[in-house]
């Protein structure tokens, strides 16, 4: 039965053509997107920074309030509407949102290896992504077979089928679904459907489409044990990621460990994190996660 690794696990990226993390220090982060390049606030980046002068682009500017917010502030010309990147085979679109981010994560990268890895050899496994943003890991996973994905975001789905469209990839078995997450994969049981592989990555805080209210200490372990029984023993894999909260990543893998003691297979944790470039490189962690994979 699945039973808790108890040492931590480290999933780093090391970026790629079209995404790299440059330098890091004093609160802040340099990173390439293609051809521009951003600073945005990292209050994990604790450390000083390697690069004496940071060239950007634009940088996202903070709010002076606790509730966050900020501005982005540019040096250069940047498109509005975004420009194309690609991870692998995936294209998609990269943007400068008003929440700081840039129309995808590229932390996910070892993620989507990892998920890509557990469906080796598969082409109909039936994938479920909650929280799913603008589609980049749908996209990757739909290689093996149908998709879910869920989001609450109405752009957030538009700039998916946008990605699937700028990928070539319109036609793959992807179910776009502008839904509460909660609520559908309750439905989902309810229905009696499996799936091969799950990936969540619930924020801190949000709304449903219909006003529904999201707080990850309070809904996040109803979330997971309904996910826990949309899988079985020939299920592959559930990954979750979490940012930005006071939790440790044990206790993520405690509480899937306490669920997914009937299936077999193997709970791990541990942090995400991405690898600077050049010298003297460094691993900026970024997210805590806890997994659950089963070989088959």
């Amino acid at each position: 039965m699945a039973g808790l690794i108890e040492q931590p696990v480290l999933m780093a990226g090391e970026g790629w053509p079209d995404y790299g993390l440059v330098d890091s220090g004093h609160g802040r982060k340099l990173e390439r997107y293609g051809p521009y390049k951003f600073i945005r606030p990292e209050p994990q980046a604790m450390w000083s920074p390697r690069i004496g002068d940071w060239d950007a682009d634009g940088e996202f500017v903070s709010g002076s309030d606790e509730d966050g917010g900020g501005r982005w502030q540019f040096a250069r010309e940047v498109p509005q509407d975004g420009w194309p990147l690609a991870w692998n085979e995936v294209r998609f679109t990269a943007s400068c949102t008003p929440f700081r981010h840039l129309g995808f994560f590229p932390d996910m990268d070892p993620v989507w290896r990892w998920m890509r890895g557990q469906l080796a050899g598969r082409d109909d496994a039936q994938t479920l992504n909650l929280f799913g943003y603008t589609g980049v890991g749908s996209l990757a996973l739909s290689a093996h077979g149908p998709v879910a994905h869920v989001d609450a975001s109405k752009k957030s789905i538009a700039q998916a089928r946008e990605n699937a469209q700028l990928a070539g990839m319109a036609e793959r078995p992807i179910r776009w679904l502008v839904d509460d997450a909660a609520k559908f994969a309750a439905r989902e049981v309810r229905r009696g459907r499996r799936y091969d592989g799950i990936i969540l990555d619930p924020p801190k805080f949000g709304r449903g489409p219909n006003g529904e209210t999201w707080r990850i200490e309070e809904g996040l372990a109803p979330l997971v044990s309904d996910c826990r029984q949309l899988l079985d023993g020939d299920s592959r894999f559930l990954f979750l990621t979490v940012y930005a909260v006071r939790m440790s990543s044990l206790a993520l893998g405690g509480l899937l460990a306490e669920l997914f003691a009937g299936l077999p297979g193997k709970i791990e944790h541990g942090d995400l994190a991405v690898r600077e470039e050049g010298e003297g490189a460094r691993l900026l962690p970024t997210a805590i996660f806890a997994r659950w994979s089963n070989p088959g």
